[in-house]
């Protein structure tokens, strides 16, 4: 996780702050069963919402695949907040994931741009080009000195990630209600996976990519206003 309400691996609630070089991301996922009631849950705790929007990523690799090969990211992630602030975006590397104590962690460089498309394109002036797209709706809360995002995807489950030190992943892995037992540290690509293994339909994870007429599985809110 990063950018608006990551407190691990960003800067200020709701900014896209500069990590520092060397930053390591700890998290885990777990399907939503019940978007609402994890809502409440939140709220109850006294969870402060950082961002609700949309948060378009944008991949990139090499010709090669070289990137992909070796297990490293390197993203451009555009916010697009549905109410109050700023849209804002940030350019990030990851490196290969590793599973430290049951926790998914990885090494995680990342600073603010102004400009996704220009980001973007310098990018691909460097011979880079987009190799994955990901749109989702999202929400960024933080509760028990972690941070929780929930996610919606154009067609697939909702799903929740917990960023932090250890204690506090499990402190807001507690107030979700979500047996300890869901959250795994796996990939996203394995959720989608078990979606389709469970319901028969493949998963979408970007826009373009629905049926015509088909409206993406998100919130009310994240129409564009």
């Amino acid at each position: 996780m990063s950018g608006a309400g990551a407190g691990l691996a960003a800067g200020g609630a709701g900014a896209a702050g500069a990590a520092p070089a060397g930053t390591r991301e700890l998290e885990l996922k777990a399907v939503v069963p019940d978007p609402a009631a994890l809502a409440a849950r939140l709220a109850a705790a006294g969870a402060a919402l950082t961002f609700r929007g949309v948060m378009r990523d944008r991949r990139y690799d090499r010709p090669d695949g070289s990137l992909v090969a070796r297990d490293e990211v390197l993203r451009v992630r555009a916010f697009e907040p549905r109410g109050a602030g700023a849209a804002h975006a940030e350019l990030t590397f990851k490196g290969p994931t590793q599973r430290t104590n049951g926790y998914k962690e990885r090494e995680e460089l990342q600073f603010g741009v102004e400009d996704a498309a220009a980001a973007g394109a310098a990018l691909e002036r460097l011979g880079y080009a987009v190799s994955d797209v990901i749109d989702r709706a999202v929400e960024y809360h933080e509760v028990a000195g972690a941070a929780v995002r929930i996610e919606w995807y154009p067609r697939m489950d909702v799903l929740v990630e917990v960023e932090g030190a250890p204690e506090e992943i499990e402190r807001a892995a507690l107030v979700t209600g979500i047996p300890r037992g869901d959250f795994t540290a796996e990939r996203l690509l394995d959720f989608a996976a078990r979606y389709r293994e469970r319901t028969g339909r493949e998963p979408v994870l970007r826009l373009d990519l629905l049926a015509p007429g088909e409206r993406p599985g998100w919130p009310q809110w994240a129409a564009r206003p």
